[in-house]
C-alpha cells in the first residue's frame, strides 16, 4: 500500500480488483455507484469512498483504517493463483477469465445473514431499498448521510409492527428470529468461524427461514468460508446448461466459492461487461 498523490491511498491495481465486478456480483448490498464514478459504502460502521484512477484502486480513508479495508477486500490473497484450477469444463474457464477482478468481501456476519434473509425471492434494487430503510430507521447516522447496520440486539428488541415500514412481507418473521438467535448467543459467529463449514452450515439452518442457499451465502460472504458454493436460480441454470449432469462443485476445492462468483457474474450479465 502506498499513498497516492493528493487523493488517497492506493489499495491495489484495477486488474486485480474490479470495483464494478466486486460490488455488482450479488455478494453485497451496501455499495453504490455515485454520479462522479466513485463507489460509496459502509462496512462495520465505517464509511468509504473508493474509485479507479490510472489503473489503480484508490480510496479516501483515514490512515488508521487502511489495514481494515485491506483485509475487508481480501487483498492479501492472490486470486490469480487460487483460480488456476478453474479450467474445466470450458465454460468455467470462460467465466473465470470474464470475472477476473472480483474479490470476495469479508463482510460483517450479522449484516450478511440478515441481508440474505431479505434477499429471498427478491431482486437487488428492492433488497437494497429494504436494507437502506432498515439502516436509516434503526442504525446510527454516519458520514455523508449514511447509516450503520443495526445490531442484532437492536432488531431483536423490535416487533413485526416496528419492522412493517420496511415492507419485507413474510421475511419479517425470519429477520426477527435470526436476530433473537444471534442476540441470545444461540448462534455465535466466532464459534461458527472456527468450525468446519459443513457444521456451521447445519447450525445456521436452525434459524427459521434460513435454507441452503441463504446458509451458503452467509458462510461464504459473512464468514469467508470459501469452500461454500451457493446455488440459486441463476446457478441452477448455468450448471444444467454448461456442466456435466453429475457435476459436483466440491471438486473445485477450498475456493469453490470464488468459482461460484465467476459463474454467477458471467451468467447474470450474459458475458457483457
Amino acid at each position: 500500500m502506498m499513498k497516492a498523490e493528493e487523493n488517497g491511498f492506493v489499495l491495489a491495481s484495477a486488474e486485480n480488483f474490479s470495483l464494478k465486478k466486486t460490488f455488482e456480483c450479488g455478494q453485497c448490498f451496501r455499495w453504490n455507484l455515485c454520479g462522479d464514478g466513485t463507489y460509496e459504502g459502509v462496512a462495520y460502521g465505517r464509511v468509504l469512498r473508493i474509485w479507479e484512477e490510472n489503473g489503480r484502486i484508490v480510496c479516501a480513508a483515514k490512515d488508521e483504517d487502511i489495514p481494515f479495508w485491506h483485509d475487508y477486500f481480501d487483498l492479501e490473497t492472490d486470486y490469480s493463483e487460487i483460480s488456476v484450477p478453474f479450467s474445466e469444463p470450458p465454460y468455467l474457464r470462460i467465466c473465470a477469465e470474464f470475472g477476473r477482478g472480483i474479490r470476495i468481501l469479508k463482510q460483517e456476519p450479522w449484516e450478511t445473514l440478515c441481508s440474505f434473509i431479505i434477499s429471498q425471492c427478491n431482486n437487488i434494487p428492492r433488497i437494497k431499498r429494504i436494507i437502506s430503510a432498515m439502516c436509516r430507521l434503526f442504525g446510527e447516522e454516519l458520514e455523508y448521510g449514511l447509516y450503520s447496520f443495526p445490531s442484532a440486539q437492536r432488531i431483536a428488541s423490535l416487533s413485526e409492527k416496528d419492522l412493517s415500514p420496511l415492507r419485507c412481507g413474510y421475511r419479517t418473521a425470519y429477520i426477527l428470529d435470526a436476530a433473537r438467535y444471534v442476540s441470545s448467543g444461540m448462534i455465535d459467529f466466532d464459534v461458527l468461524s472456527k468450525i468446519p463449514s459443513y457444521e456451521a452450515f447445519a447450525a445456521i439452518k436452525k434459524i427459521n427461514g434460513v435454507g441452503s442457499k441463504v446458509a451458503d451465502c452467509f458462510l461464504l460472504y459473512g464468514l469467508h468460508k470459501m469452500d461454500r458454493f451457493p446455488v440459486d436460480v441463476w446457478m441452477k441454470r448455468a450448471l444444467k446448461e454448461h456442466f456435466p449432469e453429475d457435476y459436483d462443485p466440491r471438486v473445485l476445492g477450498p475456493h469453490a466459492g470464488l468459482a461460484q462468483q465467476y459463474i454467477f457474474y458471467y451468467t447474470r450479465t450474459g458475458g457483457i461487461s
